[in-house]
């Protein structure tokens, strides 16, 4: 039995793996009682006549079905030539709607982030992942049908004073204190062609269109991010993804190579199964 519903895990896995995108997050969650760790690393090379990196593991925990949290790390030699610390975050998705269908479904969530980080604040974009404190919150809504998957995220960001500096007294900095956030993506699932078993590699293919505004100065960015992605055995993924600022006019970091490792334990531990 217990074979059986890891199986079942899997292939669960397996059916919505265009849904995986490398720069969002879907509306669907990973499998209830499971567990996993991702291995995000950014690369924004010779900017300031130094390139510039960023580590962000994170840890992730189906508790549910419909509930999914994140804890992430960052560090970086982003804001100071040596490689440091700058803080934490948290993201909570409840998926709050699913209508499944045969080869295809539309699922609802809203999510949640805060983080906390020890930087000094040098760009007029929000950004949570290791250079400003804040929070984050939002929907996303999903649509799959057979090997494609189309998402939507939309939300509002608002800034905290980072410990040790002020966002107001920031005069360069004094509008990025508010901010709206939204993406467009989506995934095709290339390989296999015909599905016959979990330990087949998935090859999927992904464009994304990330924006921000805020409101206070006008300022604002699209950024471009093609991605390849390869799964295997369900539970090992591997991205890589190169993203580029295509419009706006936001002081910030215009471009980075994105590599990403995950692996996913499902079935983690025990739990009560509801009848």
């Amino acid at each position: 039995m217990r074979i059986l519903l890891v199986f079942l895990l899997l292939v669960a896995r397996v059916s919505v793996a265009q849904e995986l995108y490398v720069s969002s997050e879907p509306a669907s969650n990973m499998p209830a009682k499971s567990i996993g760790i991702r291995l995000n690393n950014y690369i924004m090379p010779s900017l300031v006549n130094r390139s510039m990196y960023r580590f962000n593991p994170e840890l992730m925990w189906g508790i549910s079905k419909k509930i999914m949290l994140h804890l992430n790390i960052y560090a970086s030699n982003i804001h100071q030539t040596n490689f440091r610390a700058e803080g934490a975050g948290l993201y909570l998705k409840y998926r709050f709607l699913s209508r499944d269908f045969d080869k295809k479904h539309f699922r609802m969530a809203a999510y949640l982030k805060g983080s906390i980080v020890k930087n000094h604040i040098h760009y007029d974009e929000i950004n949570l992942s290791g250079d400003n404190t804040g929070i984050n919150g939002g929907i996303v809504a999903t649509q799959l049908i057979r090997k494609l998957a189309v998402s939507f995220t939309g939300g509002y960001i608002h800034a905290f004073d980072n410990p040790g500096e002020n966002l107001t007294n920031n005069h360069s900095h004094d509008k990025a204190i508010r901010s709206l956030n939204g993406s467009l993506s989506g995934g095709y699932l290339l390989f296999p062609v015909r599905y016959k078993n979990y330990n087949q590699p998935n090859l999927n293919v992904y464009a994304e269109f990330l924006a921000k505004t805020n409101p206070g100065s006008n300022a604002y960015f699209i950024d471009f991010v093609p991605a390849i992605q390869l799964i295997f055995k369900s539970k090992m993924r591997l991205d890589l993804a190169y993203r580029r600022q295509i419009a706006g006019d936001m002081l910030r970091i215009k471009k980075e190579i994105v590599l990403k490792f995950e692996y996913n334990f499902f079935n983690a531990y025990k739990g009560k199964n509801k009848k």
